[in-house]
């Protein structure tokens, strides 16, 4: 179990189940009462900073119980967990282009980095880190970062094209995040942020997606005048809607 020291805190760790390794996050916060939660990015325990020791640990085999039941009432929160696992050599076909991962660990490194070269991620891991699932969902971040830095002056060219063709709006800044909620977004300074899960789409998806969110340069919101406009430069936009509604899982690091 874990020790107390009656202050509020987060600790990381994970529970097994069906031989996947599903992330768990405890909070001990100034509560009342105690809450689980299973959410697609993993398990919740929150309990109040209060509790003792022996209800704590009460507590947390009630969750661990609540969440076998869960997954096995809801298979599909357990397969959305299913993260690709990397190691050293593996490698990631993002498009046209396939990357080879080299890693390393340094010794007193503090946090993780990574830098691209010719077609090469190289990951320098700090040897006393995060571990298991944590450590993966860091690597896939830093592999995204470096990703989305390589082919970002491409994407930069389409939006000017794009824009220049139709739009001509003034466009701030375009940008790249591991975003996992949308594929793009917009906002009213003309910054443009696009997930990097869409460079794995084919290039005409990608192109919606930059005709959709310059669109919003026009109309904020999902009007009829805002479809209007993304019907007349793509007319068959839903079918480019319907390959991201059926290939959006699989568009992941």
């Amino acid at each position: 179990m874990f020790s107390r020291n009656r202050q509020p805190e987060r600790i990381k760790t994970s529970i097994e189940i069906d031989g996947q390794e599903i992330p768990v996050k405890i909070y001990f916060e100034r509560r009342k009462d105690v809450r689980f939660s299973f959410t697609r990015t993993g398990g919740f325990l929150r309990m109040p900073v209060q509790i003792s020791e022996r209800e704590s640990a009460v507590q947390q085999k009630k969750f661990e119980a609540w969440m076998k039941n869960v997954a096995k009432e809801k298979p599909q929160l357990i397969e959305r967990l299913r993260g690709r696992v990397y190691e050293d050599g593996s490698t990631l076909t993002v498009g046209k282009k396939t990357y080879t991962i080299r890693m390393s660990e340094k010794e007193n490194a503090t946090y993780h980095t990574a830098k691209i070269k010719d077609d090469t991620i190289h990951l320098i891991l700090c040897k006393n880190g995060d571990k298991g699932h944590y450590l993966q969902k860091s690597i896939r971040q830093l592999i995204s970062r470096c990703v989305g830095n390589d082919r970002l002056p491409d994407i930069i060219e389409r939006v000017n094209y794009w824009n220049h063709t139709h739009f001509k709006s003034p466009v701030k800044a375009v940008r790249f995040k591991l975003n996992q909620s949308n594929w793009g977004s917009c906002s009213t300074k003309g910054n443009i942020n696009f997930s990097t899960r869409l460079l794995f789409a084919p290039d005409d998806v990608i192109d919606y997606v930059i005709v959709h969110e310059l669109a919003h340069t026009i109309e904020q919101n999902h009007s009829p005048a805002f479809w209007k406009i993304v019907h007349d430069i793509m007319p068959d936009y839903k079918n480019k809607e319907a390959w991201l509604k059926e290939n959006g899982e699989a568009c992941n690091f």
